[in-house]
């Protein structure tokens, strides 16, 4: 597989398994294998998770929020030739924050960093921004499953 940045969504419909609406990452911009990657999600008034914040605006649903982060993540771990058929399990959060929503509108830039990796288990760390101002943050643990038959 070419990984010429910036990856498309379809480039990342090629390494993860989630199709729409459940794929919420839209381009990869950066990536050092094993240590770092760096994703967009551009948020728009008609993705149909949106909630209304108690003033009635629609905001991003912080659990959709974590989910994109562990989906950049993903794609840093099954990019690599050796987990392109393994499937990714999301195992847990750990001190995730979340300090301010995030509107219609808004380009999320998130940056994945690799603390822990190990052939079948990791912990990655987990930064989301808008305008340079961290709108969650967090660590993640993944297990990698057999391969896809």
């Amino acid at each position: 597989m070419d990984l010429t940045l910036p990856l498309d969504y379809a480039a990342i419909e090629r390494i993860l398994p989630h199709r729409y609406p459940f794929l919420l990452v839209d381009r990869i911009t950066e990536f050092e294998v094993d240590k770092r990657i760096v994703g967009i999600k551009n948020v728009s008034l008609n993705e149909r998770y949106l909630s209304h914040a108690t003033n009635g605006s629609p905001v991003l649903p912080p659990t959709i929020l974590t989910e994109a982060v562990a989906q950049v993540g993903a794609i840093m771990i099954l990019a690599k030739p050796e987990n392109r058929q393994r499937l990714i399990y999301f195992m847990g959060i750990e001190r995730v924050r979340y300090r301010r929503p995030v509107h219609p509108g808004d380009v999320v830039e998130i940056e994945v960093m690799a603390v822990r990796l190990r052939s079948r288990m990791g912990l990655l760390k987990g930064v989301a921004r808008v305008d340079d101002n961290v709108v969650v943050d967090g660590t993640m643990t993944f297990a990698l499953g057999p391969a896809q038959l």
